[in-house]
């Protein structure tokens, strides 16, 4: 049996457009409730992310067109409740989900941005009090940005009027709720910033629910209340009711009229405080006036009589010169003294006198050396004569005349002691005291008596 038989046979994409219709005809408008993964939010605007729950996924894309109109920013892990329809992305072949409308599943959109939105700026600083200004003593002229149909600026015009009736006030008109709002805010706050010619800001509106008061929250009026160098009161809603303008404004208050009371002090509060002021500046100075008076009363019978106290210093000035006087002679006197002995000690150190002393010195050392030198002479001469006697008794000479002679033998002039070592024909020389003699030996005798 042939198979093919009465079968139309269908390509993929005219399968896959069948299917699609099929899904876009039956499910054009379903609601799903499921958890985000896989967010993706690529430069085109668009958001792709799945929706799953403990059995299924279901892929999702919310076009830009959808997706600038949310409050609130999607993330992984967030529960979402959708609106949407159902179709196929044929180049895959997967079914997909067209949200058209989300919000957070147990919690309102609304609400979820605005924690969105303060956790944000909270992390860069758009709340810290060291940047909160504070607000001028007595403003001059007050910048208002509201509505001119509403009935804040009635009530705020009405107790500005009230409390300070000459004060200047500047109304911005200005949309506070529905599209485009924000920006009108933010705008006008920038433009007052450039005017610069108010003291103080009132940025505000009455009461109404969380979408009415919901320009207050947007993002640009939050910046632009951050950027304005003149202060700003955040007057929004009720006193329930708390925006992202309160936490960035300078001051929040809680109704706009109460914003008309804390930016202008009341004319009758400021007389009354002026004059207290003017009472208690009145004390003090009556205060500091008895003191004074005190003080100049003590004085007074402290001091002596003038008289009394010149003759005194006149006395005194008599001692002290009386005292330097003698002070000064005494220091004279020993000076000259010390004069005197000086020009003596010099006196006697004349080179006159020392040179005579000298002289006189010379003469004396120099009689004194001829005298050492005569005695010197004596006794060398003395020890002379019997140095001479001496070598006189022991010269040979002496004993030569008394007849004795020396022997000496040639030719090498030894002297001979000892006559047993001549020889037969030794030839001697003989020294007598005068003269001598030549001999030749004849005969060697041991003994002179042989």
């Amino acid at each position: 049996m042939d198979l093919f038989v009465d079968k139309r046979i269908l390509t993929i994409s005219q399968l896959t457009r069948l299917v699609r219709e099929l899904l876009e005809e039956n499910f054009d408008h379903v609601w799903v409730e499921g958890e985000i993964s896989n967010m993706a939010m690529p430069s085109s605007g668009h958001l792709y992310f799945t929706l799953k729950d403990a059995g299924a996924q279901l892929r999702c894309v919310m076009f830009r067109a959808s997706a600038r109109a949310l409050r609130f920013r999607p993330a992984d892990g967030m529960a979402l409740v959708v609106r949407g329809r159902l179709s196929v992305y044929d180049q895959r072949g997967d079914y997909q989900l067209i949200v058209e409308y989300c919000e957070p599943k147990g919690l309102g959109a609304l609400q979820l941005a605005f924690q969105q939105l303060k956790e944000k700026l909270a992390k860069e600083g758009l709340f810290d009090e060291a940047h909160k200004k504070p607000l001028p003593l007595l403003p001059q002229r007050i910048g208002i940005v509201t509505s001119s149909t509403g009935a804040a600026i009635h009530d705020m015009l009405n107790v500005l009027k009230r409390r300070f009736a000459n004060v200047e006030v500047l109304l911005y008109p200005v949309r506070v709720q529905g599209d485009g709002a924000a920006e009108e805010i933010a705008a006008a706050i920038r433009d007052f910033n450039r005017y610069k010619e108010i003291d103080v800001m009132i940025v505000g509106r009455g009461g109404g629910s969380l979408e009415d008061l919901w320009a207050f929250n947007e993002e640009v009026v939050a910046r632009a209340i951050y950027s304005s160098r003149i202060p700003v009161i955040s007057a929004v809603g009720h006193e329930v009711d708390f925006t992202i303008a309160d936490f960035v404004a300078d001051l929040r208050a809680p109704t706009p009229s109460a914003a008309a009371e804390l930016v202008l002090r009341s004319k009758v509060e400021l007389e009354n405080e002026v004059t207290a002021l003017s009472h208690r500046l009145v004390q003090a100075v009556q205060n500091r006036l008895r003191s004074l008076r005190s003080d100049t009363a003590a004085l007074s019978r402290a001091l002596r009589d003038p008289k009394m106290l010149l003759g005194y210093l006149s006395q005194r000035v008599d001692d002290l010169s009386g005292r330097l006087v003698a002070a000064l002679r005494g220091k004279v006197g020993r000076h000259a003294d010390r004069l005197d002995s000086l020009q003596t000690r010099l006196h006697l150190k004349h080179p006159a006198l020392e040179l005579e002393r000298c002289r006189e010195r010379v003469i004396v050392l120099q009689a004194q050396v001829e005298s050492a030198f005569h005695r010197n002479l004596d006794r060398k001469r003395e020890v002379l004569a019997i140095n001479g006697s001496k070598l006189q008794a022991l010269s040979p000479l002496d004993t030569l005349s008394r007849g004795y002679s020396i022997v000496r033998l040639l030719p090498g002039l030894s002297v001979v002691t000892d006559g047993t070592g001549l020889g037969q024909g030794d030839r001697l020389e003989l020294k007598f005291r005068r003269g001598g003699a030549l001999c030749k030996v004849e005969e060697v005798k041991k003994e002179i008596g042989e």
